[in-house]
């Protein structure tokens, strides 16, 4: 739809000199003022597409409704909130999870590093032949205590690949036990069949990886249950993690669509002035002409 209107004036017979040429630029004059001086209203409507982008990156929609499209205003305004709510409802239950499953191994029938630590010992030579217990007894327990130094030298031990003619003698130990509370901890004991002599349930019988994998698969043990009750945190931070992408999306996109609406709004938003002039009988007279027209 399209809406036009027409201003005219035309100069008045008291401001008039009774000279043709002098009343002529008189009205030129005034003709000439009227126009700049709409101009100057109409330029000052018009909508600036970079401080349209500008408010709508600090705050999406800001933009547009500086730029008058509400519409898209609310619907900017809209997707920012709920990512935002989101995304901290999401990482609060990550938090709750990570609290639950790191308690949980940490109980008194959870994981335990000193139960791993002595099936380890009570099976070094069977992990890999070239080792002794007594090489390491008394240097990885020490009084009820594990000595942690010692223990990953032992891991890295149990999977050393010594043999004469290049075989693997070492086992399944792939990973070094990080130290009790990192984040990396709580992750492995519930990851690798490795850890898995740590559990209180643990078969204490069960030495080669094949059979310990085999009882994993099989489910039904605190390994496994640790091991989905970790994964649920994952996945409440990854929903998290996506609200935040969303986010700093939001504002990308409404920035741009901002100064995109700014330009349209200034687009919409016409004048054409003119100067237009009658003659009756010997004299002529000069009259501005201003047509608005806003298209929407």
């Amino acid at each position: 739809m399209v809406v036009s209107c027409q201003l005219s004036v035309v100069s008045g017979q008291s401001d008039l000199s009774g000279s043709l040429s002098m009343d002529s630029k008189i009205s030129f004059d005034k003709s000439e003022k009227f126009s700049k001086d709409e101009t100057k209203i109409i330029n000052e409507n018009k909508k600036s597409p970079l401080l349209a982008g500008a408010l709508s990156f600090v705050v999406p929609g800001a933009g547009e409704f500086y730029s008058e499209s509400y519409i898209k205003s609310a619907v900017f305004v809209a997707v920012e909130a709920a990512a935002i709510t989101i995304g901290l409802i999401y990482d609060k239950k990550g938090n709750d999870q990570t609290d639950f499953f790191q308690n949980y191994a940490d109980g008194v029938q959870g994981w335990s590093v000193l139960r791993y630590a002595q099936w380890t010992l009570n099976h070094i030579t069977e992990l890999n032949p070239n080792l002794k217990q007594a090489d390491y007894q008394n240097k990885v327990i020490q009084n009820g205590q594990v000595n942690w130094d010692e223990l990953n030298k032992m891991e890295n031990d149990v999977a050393g690949r010594s043999g004469i003619d290049g075989s693997v003698l070492g086992s399944y130990y792939s990973h070094r036990l990080p130290k009790y509370g990192e984040q990396q901890y709580y992750e492995l004991i519930g990851k690798y069949p490795q850890f898995y002599q740590g559990w209180s349930d643990a078969d204490m019988s069960l030495v080669s990886y094949d059979e310990i994998k085999r009882k994993l698969d099989s489910g039904g043990t605190k390994f496994t249950y640790y091991s989905e009750e970790r994964g649920k945190a994952n996945d409440f931070y990854n929903v998290a993690s996506k609200a935040v992408i969303v986010v700093v999306v939001n504002h990308i996109i409404s920035a741009l669509d901002a100064a995109w609406s700014a330009h349209g709004y200034n687009s919409r938003l016409e004048m054409h002035a003119s100067i237009e002039k009658y003659n009756t009988g010997f004299n002529t007279v000069y009259y501005p002409q201003l047509n608005l027209q806003y298209s929407f």
